[in-house]
């Protein structure tokens, strides 16, 4: 059974999370048992046709007890794994809708009460969620619009409060674009430092690891050459999407390869491609010498390279440019004692670390948390 906040995505999170079982080998199907949005029974009947589950509803009943009692007795003779129910959005202050929801749930006594969060909210969200808490007895969370420039800090903050589990984060507006939540990944992106966990994760998918063994330890050493450098640039070339590569990069590489891929969404991947296909050229001029090196490349090797690749001098510097990204992000990965799978452990944090971790962080996002005592004890309800 769904339940959530007015505006949070909670329909739109109900057929990602159809879909998502669905993919896994589930027999899954939805119920509406929304009757108080205008337009909810049609919004989740299109999106059940779109990711191919069944749906029941009944447009002209205003009755949500009565509706998810049917469709739940309906799809449980038919023999289906997951039914998932959405009810109708509301707030604190909705005092009718919330014993409607109560309702619901003494009636057709799920197995799982979700409760789903707008990450925009920030630190707002700690009355609400507590609100529903005391109502019904929320077993899981999910945190949506985690794809725009919130980091749901303050959020996630306020739902561990709840001791409710975060079990999925929506990352964009698509039914493919909800993960499982993953603590490690999770404070990665929060620092500014992408996903790092997922992307040794895609590079050991890509063999990367019996490619260039040396690769991850020199990142993580904060001994990075140009070579390195070549071989990730290989695996964003080979990865398919170079969008989804850049979203797990860390926030100053991210930037700048985001930047590179240019404004036009539609053609970022052939922009970024051809961007990188140039890097490569220049680097494929360069000596071993050059190659092995951790250092910046001077103002002559920079012309030579110019001349010998027949790029201009400008991408010379951007490679360059990237080369000390890189081995500015892996230095971070040494001080703050990430390992090469990409984990940082919550429990191994002690004051220094967290003083750094807090210089690395987005400030909005550190004052969305409450500031380092906010951090701390997010990090503590992580650990548990």
């Amino acid at each position: 059974m769904f339940v959530g906040l007015q505006g949070s995505g909670k329909t739109t999170t109900v057929a990602k999370y159809a879909n998502f079982y669905k993919k896994k080998g589930f027999k899954c199907a939805v119920v509406c048992a929304d009757t108080f949005r205008a337009g909810a029974f049609s919004q989740l009947q299109q999106n059940a046709a779109k990711v191919r589950v069944p749906f029941y509803g009944e447009q002209e009943n205003k009755d949500p007890v009565a509706i998810a009692l049917a469709g739940v007795r309906m799809f449980t003779e038919e023999g289906f794994d997951l039914i998932i129910v959405d009810t109708s959005g509301r707030h604190m202050q909705d005092t009718e809708l919330f014993e409607e929801m109560k309702q619901v749930a003494d009636a057709i006594h799920p197995n799982d009460i979700v409760f789903v969060m707008d990450s925009s909210i920030g630190q707002a969200a700690h009355d609400q969620a507590l609100a529903f808490r005391q109502k019904v007895n929320i077993t899981s969370v999910v945190v949506t619009k985690l794809d725009g420039h919130a980091k749901g800090g303050g959020a996630l903050s306020a739902v561990a409060a709840t001791q409710s589990p975060i079990v999925f984060l929506g990352v964009g507006e698509g039914f493919d674009q909800m993960e499982l939540f993953n603590t490690h990944s999770f404070i990665s992106r929060l620092l500014g430092m992408g996903d790092v966990q997922g992307l040794v994760a895609k590079m050991e998918e890509m063999d990367l690891e019996k490619k260039h063994p040396e690769l991850i330890q020199n990142l993580t050493e904060g001994r990075f050459t140009y070579k390195d450098l070549r071989s990730v640039l290989e695996t964003f070339m080979q990865a398919g999407s170079l969008t989804q590569m850049m979203d797990m990069m860390p926030g100053p590489v991210g930037k700048f390869f985001h930047d590179m891929q240019g404004g036009d969404a539609a053609n970022a991947d052939r922009e970024g491609f051809l961007r990188l296909k140039g890097f490569m050229t220049i680097m494929d001029s360069m000596t071993e010498e050059e190659l092995n090196s951790v250092k910046p490349l001077t103002a002559t090797r920079v012309s030579r390279l110019a001349r010998g690749s027949g790029q201009h001098s400008r991408m010379v510097q951007a490679l360059i440019e990237a080369h000390k990204l890189f081995s500015r992000f892996g230095s971070q990965l040494k001080g703050l004692g990430i390992n090469p799978a990409g984990d940082i452990n919550p429990r191994n944090l002690n004051p220094q670390t967290m003083r750094k971790m807090m210089s690395m962080m987005p400030q909005q996002a550190l004052k969305q948390m409450g500031g380092m005592g906010g951090m701390q004890n997010m990090l503590k309800q992580m650990a548990s």
